[in-house]
């Protein structure tokens, strides 16, 4: 104890003399806390309050529920063809019909004796593979207007609104059965109010009056007249005729499987005749498959006609009116083939020079 208290008098001499000295710690300096220890202990002591919530119906639940959906593209190939005319119908294959036929066994159905609609409406349904040119894209979901050869009572009512300058055009125009025709004095009766273009289904114009027309481009947004949706062209009789007269289809995308898309559209009456019916479908498959992706493998896969208030669905082969594969164009085949021709030449060429 007495050396103890000597070593703190010299250290106390030594101050004063101006002797420089190290503090004395009593304390080790690693023992210091790492950065962000502290945060975290903070953090651990703080409660968590959960927040109670009521019944949620498995409707409105953010979870996402994996359910095996079955595949809406049918194919039958694999079953076998049925021997006669009574069998189980999902042990074999869909008989296939003529369009002929179809229409005649439903008229069958229809008749006075069954169901007693002998013009009921004569429905198509067509169904497509979406998939588009990659593995990971898909033809978007599309409505077009079918011009068809024979007209038929759809039951929707299409007025149509026509744009153009000259009195020709006009008169053209007015002879194919347009609800309105006019010129400028027609867009300044829409840009006043005093006309509403919500009162017509359709808008068709003729390029003459096209920059005029840029006015009215806010009011119609989506039915702006152009040429994709074929509402702008110079053949205003043939336009007319075709939207006043046509089949108006959709076709969408499936919400769970993207690859599938459904078109439904009304070709006809049972009570028209065979031949007519025939070739509506086929004006609508032909329209229809020219929207087909530029890839291998099929894009319309079935054809339904079904005829309400029958539950009955008959299947026709769709490829007798429009190619089953898609076919490359006459150029690209040419270029394809010039190319392979090239390329044993220059193979050739590469080995002369190395020799």
């Amino acid at each position: 104890m007495q050396s103890i208290l000597n070593s703190m008098r010299t250290l106390a001499l030594r101050q004063s003399t101006g002797d420089a000295i190290r503090r004395l710690h009593l304390s080790a300096v690693n023992e210091a806390a790492r950065k962000g220890t502290r945060e975290k202990a903070r953090k651990k002591k703080v409660k968590v309050e959960v927040k109670k919530v009521g019944f949620i119906p498995h409707n409105q639940r953010n979870k996402k529920i994996n359910v095996k959906r079955a595949d809406k593209h049918v194919d039958d190939s694999w079953k076998q063809v049925p021997k006669d005319d009574c069998y189980v119908g999902r042990y074999y294959r869909w008989p296939v019909y003529s369009v002929a036929e179809a229409i005649q066994c439903h008229r069958e159905t229809h008749h006075p004796s069954m169901y007693n609609v002998p013009t009921a409406p004569l429905n198509v349904d067509i169904e497509l593979n979406m998939q588009g040119e990659k593995a990971t894209r898909f033809v978007d979901n599309f409505q077009r207007m079918a011009m068809i050869p024979h007209k038929f009572e759809h039951g929707e009512e299409r007025k149509i609104i026509v744009f153009t300058k000259g009195n020709n055009e006009i008169v053209e125009a007015r002879e194919a059965g347009a609800s309105l025709v006019g010129g400028v004095e027609l867009i300044k009766d829409i840009t006043s109010g005093e006309l509403l273009l919500s009162d017509y289904q359709y808008i068709i114009a003729h390029p003459n009056i096209l920059p005029e027309l840029v006015a009215l481009r806010g009011l119609m947004k989506r039915k702006f007249p152009n040429p994709k949706s074929e509402t702008l062209g110079a053949n205003l009789a043939e336009m007319i005729v075709k939207f006043s007269n046509g089949i108006s289809y959709s076709a969408a995308k499936d919400e769970y499987q993207q690859n599938f898309g459904l078109i439904t559209a009304s070709v006809g009456t049972l009570d028209m005749d065979e031949q007519k019916l025939e070739e509506n479908i086929k004006f609508l498959l032909q329209d229809v498959n020219s929207m087909r992706p530029k890839r291998e493998g099929r894009f319309i896969t079935r054809v339904l006609l079904k005829s309400p208030p029958s539950s009955e669905q008959l299947k026709i082969d769709p490829f007798v009116y429009v190619p089953e594969m898609w076919e490359k164009s006459s150029a690209k085949v040419k270029k394809e083939e010039a190319k392979k021709q090239e390329e044993p030449t220059e193979a050739k060429e590469a080995v002369a020079a190395a020799n």
